[in-house]
């Protein structure tokens, strides 16, 4: 049953209801209705709710109308309401949600504090304009407030603030942001409303609750599943169709063109990829493999300016494919996303929540898709049971020639030595990741068909690495052709290159900066080797927190390190005073060893011969 904004028990200024017609929210969500009310008669609140839900609208609202209806007017530098979101892609998003509403509200105004410019920037601009609603990433913002300044005192403008909000409060701990928004808490008035808002509760999340606010009213908003999962609460809206299909590493790539063609150009597609790299690489080859698609890619390396133009122009744009990785699988909200499709299991069980949440948003249908090997079958049990996601297997795709496009993909290599080196390099990455996830009691690099997956990445020859030492390539036949002669389209690049190769075919030596040698000479250790050392390290520092909580609690005693006696004292007095008596004196060894009583009572001894 839809819950009308008119049925809400508290008041609500005009000018907001105005907006929320603007932006054509006929009704409210779950998590608006239950947690308006409570936010507007001064409770804190720690909400937890799926994602796509409506989040922002329910604590935007109960903020503008406390700001409104204070009884003494903000000034200009006086902050009343603070939103803390763990990116600068959210923050962005939530600063633009409220600038619709700011239209129509003309005494209050907010500032917008993330990265992309220095702090010095950050400091003059609120300077200048004020801003009694600061939307902030933690880092930024613990930035500002630690600059010891006489020209910004954000503390003392703080002192006016009427609500904070904690946004994805589960991913600002898992980017680990829990010292950072324990020292942004100091500065904090406690005379204030504190709203938490996530996807999934935490142990963390539960202590940020503890420390961060004061007997909150718990909300738990989750959408109920369909009859076979026994009326079980479920992680995912019940307009989201989640899908799984079972894929040769080979055919990854055929399978994920043969999709998006049967499902038709016209949609809007988000595809996530396990690394950087990888959406470099496999970016280049769907301009190349789809030409008549709007490609867009975006991740955690590229610059903050060229990222937000992306986001941009993504969220504008009425049909295509944004190829990223996990930096887009939180909170942002982008209009009328059809399909996402996991091109990799991703590195958390929550964060397969979080990708598909990408559609499906606020009421609105879409589906979601995992691409699977065979080893990791098991992966469609494990989710059900640890996130309550039912997947349903995707009907038979027609499949296009893997051969035919795995030949393309080299021959495009063979055309830049540039997207020769994102093949290698994506290649290595994937391989990297994979031995990192979370998950890894049932994906596991040993059960990686290396071979295949190099010839579904379309590599022209196996790159040196750890884990294919030892291994036979049966599954992958290698380009013979000079790799030296492959050249990269840009002159500049090229000619530098050229230069190297000289001095390489001269001396047999490639040309490299001394810093760089270092690190070529460091033997490599495969990942999983690596990370078996840092779990052992981590096991160690846990035996060491436990040891130092048990003496804390008075279970077990500290152990005291052994003092010198008196006695003992005094005969190291003595014996220091020889000593310097000896440099004075000069004496020989054995003289000294005499002062010492080291020729007395030295027992059954045998000389030797010296040899």
């Amino acid at each position: 049953m839809e819950t009308k904004w008119s049925d809400l028990k508290v008041p609500i200024d005009e000018r907001i209801l105005k907006t929320i017609q603007e932006l054509k929210f006929s009704s409210m969500t779950p998590v608006q209705a239950a947690c308006i009310p409570l936010l507007l008669t001064n409770k804190d609140v720690a909400a937890e709710a799926v994602t796509g839900s409506g989040k922002t609208i329910a604590f935007l609202i109960p903020m503008l109308q406390m700001l409104i209806k204070k009884m003494d007017k903000l000034k200009k530098h006086e902050v009343g309401g603070l939103i803390i979101s763990p990116t600068r892609e959210l923050a962005l998003q939530t600063s633009r949600v409220l600038a619709e509403f700011l239209k129509n509200i003309k005494e209050l105004t907010q500032i917008l504090l993330v990265g992309g410019s220095s702090v010095a920037q950050d400091i003059h601009k609120f300077n200048n304009k004020g801003g009694n609603i600061i939307v902030a990433t933690p880092g930024r913002l613990e930035d500002v407030l630690i600059r010891q300044q006489t020209d910004c005192n954000l503390p003392t403008a703080l002192k006016s603030l009427e609500l904070l909000v904690l946004d994805e409060a589960d991913r600002l701990l898992d980017l680990g942001f829990e010292k950072t928004i324990s020292n942004i808490l100091q500065f904090l008035p406690t005379q204030r409303r504190t709203g938490l808002f996530s996807a999934t509760q935490t142990k963390q999340v539960t202590l940020l609750i503890r420390a961060g606010l004061r007997n909150p009213v718990l909300v738990v908003v989750k959408e109920k599943g369909t009859a076979e999962d026994q009326q079980s609460s479920v992680s995912t809206p019940s307009s989201l169709k989640n899908y799984y299909t079972i894929v040769e590493p080979q055919n990854k790539l055929t399978t994920l063109i043969s999709f998006i063609k049967q499902n038709g150009f016209n949609n809007k597609y988000i595809v996530f990829f396990s690394t950087c790299a990888c959406v470099e690489y496999f970016f280049e080859l769907l301009k190349c493999l789809l030409p008549k698609v709007q490609l867009f890619c975006t991740h955690g390396k590229m610059k903050d300016v060229k990222r937000y133009k992306v986001f941009d122009s993504f969220q504008e744009a009425k049909s295509g494919i944004l190829i990223c990785t996990d930096v887009m699988a939180r909170g942002v909200d982008i209009p009328e996303v059809h399909w996402v499709i996991q091109f990799d299991p991703p590195s958390s069980a929550t964060c397969f929540v979080h990708r598909c949440g990408r559609t499906a948003r606020i009421g609105n249908k879409g589906s979601a898709l995992v691409m699977l090997q065979p080893h990791e079958d098991a992966y469609v049990y494990f989710i059900n049971k640890n996130q309550k996601v039912v997947l349903d297997e995707l009907p038979q795709i027609d499949l296009m020639d893997a051969q035919d496009i795995t030949n393309k993909i080299r021959k495009l290599q063979l055309s830049d030595r540039l997207i020769f080196d994102k093949a290698n390099r994506a290649f290595v990455s994937y391989v990297k990741a994979y031995s990192k996830h979370e998950c890894n009691l049932l994906l596991k690099v040993k059960d990686l068909n290396l071979g295949q997956l190099a010839f579904g990445f379309g590599l022209l020859r196996l790159p040196k690495m750890p884990e294919l030492k030892g291994k036979t390539d049966e599954d992958f036949e290698a380009v013979e052709i000079d790799f030296n002669s492959i050249k990269y389209k840009n002159k500049e690049r090229e000619k530098s290159r050229g230069d190297k190769l000289k001095v390489y075919q001269e001396t047999g030596k490639w040309p490299v900066k001394p810093s760089a040698l270092k690190k070529r000479m460091k033997q490599t250790v495969p990942w999983s080797k690596t990370k078996e050392g840092k779990d052992e390290r981590k096991k160690k520092r846990e035996m060491r927190a436990k040891l130092k909580q048990a003496v804390k609690n008075g279970e077990k005693k500290k152990k005291r390190k052994r003092k010198l006696n008196s006695d003992q004292l005094n005969d190291l007095a003595e014996n220091l005073k020889l000593i310097k008596k000896m440099k004075r004196s000069k004496k020989n060894s054995n003289d000294l060893d005499e002062d010492f009583g080291l020729n007395e009572d030295c027992g059954d001894l045998i000389e030797g011969d010296g040899s």
